[in-house]
C-alpha cells in the first residue's frame, strides 16, 4: 500500500450478469454486501474486469492492488477439473470468468498478495491447485442453499484465530462442494454432512483465507464473519 492511500486497494474480480434493471443492459456486478463488508473493514473495494489476457498481463494489472478478493458467483466449468461429463445442474458457466478467476487465483499465491476466496472463489483456488469438484451435492434435500447451519473449524488454524472461535453459525448458497482439495490445501471447517467449508494453505507466501459459505450475509450483525474481511484488509495493510 502506498504512503499516501489511506485505505489499502482491494480487488473485486467483476461477476458477469445478463441483466440489471437499472443498467438495461449485460452488466458487471459484485454484491453490495461483499463491498460493503471490506469498505467496513478499512478497505478501498475495487471491482476489476475480467478480461481475455495472458498470465504476464492478468500479474501486471493486479500489481497495483494491496490485496484481492475473489468472491461467489456460477459454477466453473466442468472440464476445468477434468470432468468428462457435465451435470444437468451446472449453471451460468463463463469460460472468461473461469479463464481469469484462475489467474488472480495462482497470480496471488504465487505473489503472495493477500487473498480471501468465498464460496465460488474457494473452489477456483482448489481447481487452480489441481484439486476437483463435486458436480451436485444430491439435489434440493441435501444442497447447502439458504441456510444457515454451523461449521466446526479446526483448532488453532488461521480461521479459528480469525473468528476467535471453533464453532460458527454460517450462510450458505452453493449446490457444489470441494471434493478432492488442491495441492497443499489443508482442510479447516467441515460442515456436519462433511462438506469441506474453509481450507488454508500453510505455506504460501501470503496471507490467505478461503471459505465455502458467505460471511458477507451476516458480516454486518456478526462480528465472527466481518473479521474475515477485517483480517485481509489488516494482511493487505501491512504487506
Amino acid at each position: 500500500m502506498t504512503a499516501a492511500s489511506a485505505r489499502p486497494l482491494i480487488a473485486v474480480p467483476a461477476r458477469f450478469a445478463a441483466s440489471t434493471s437499472a443498467l438495461r443492459y449485460a452488466a458487471e456486478v459484485n454484491a453490495r454486501a461483499l463491498i460493503e463488508a471490506v469498505w467496513r473493514a478499512g478497505g478501498e473495494p475495487a471491482t476489476i474486469h475480467p478480461a481475455d489476457c495472458t498470465d504476464t498481463e492478468a500479474a501486471a494489472r493486479l500489481a497495483r492492488f494491496d490485496g484481492i478478493l475473489l468472491p461467489g458467483g456460477g459454477d466453473l466449468a466442468p472440464h476445468r477439473y477434468g470432468a468428462a461429463h457435465t451435470h444437468d445442474s451446472v449453471y451460468d458457466v463463463d469460460e472468461l470468468q473461469d479463464s481469469f478467476d484462475l489467474q488472480v487465483a495462482r497470480t496471488a499465491l504465487e505473489s503472495g498478495v493477500p487473498l480471501l476466496a468465498i464460496c465460488r472463489g474457494m473452489q477456483v483456488v482448489s481447481v487452480a491447485l489441481g484439486g476437483t469438484l463435486q458436480q451436485d451435492m444430491g439435489g434440493p434435500e441435501r444442497e447447502h442453499r439458504h441456510v444457515v447451519h454451523p461449521v466446526t473449524i479446526r483448532q488453532n488454524s488461521l480461521l479459528s484465530r480469525v473468528v476467535g472461535a471453533e464453532k460458527a453459525e454460517v450462510s450458505c448458497y452453493h449446490h457444489q462442494r470441494v471434493d478432492r482439495p488442491g495441492t497443499g490445501l489443508v482442510v479447516t471447517a467441515t460442515a456436519v454432512d462433511g462438506t469441506i467449508e474453509a481450507v488454508e494453505l500453510p505455506h504460501t507466501k501470503g496471507w490467505f483465507a478461503a471459505v465455502q459459505w458467505h460471511p458477507e450475509d451476516t458480516a454486518h450483525e456478526d462480528p465472527a464473519q466481518q473479521a474475515l474481511f477485517d483480517a485481509l484488509v489488516e494482511a493487505a495493510r501491512v504487506s
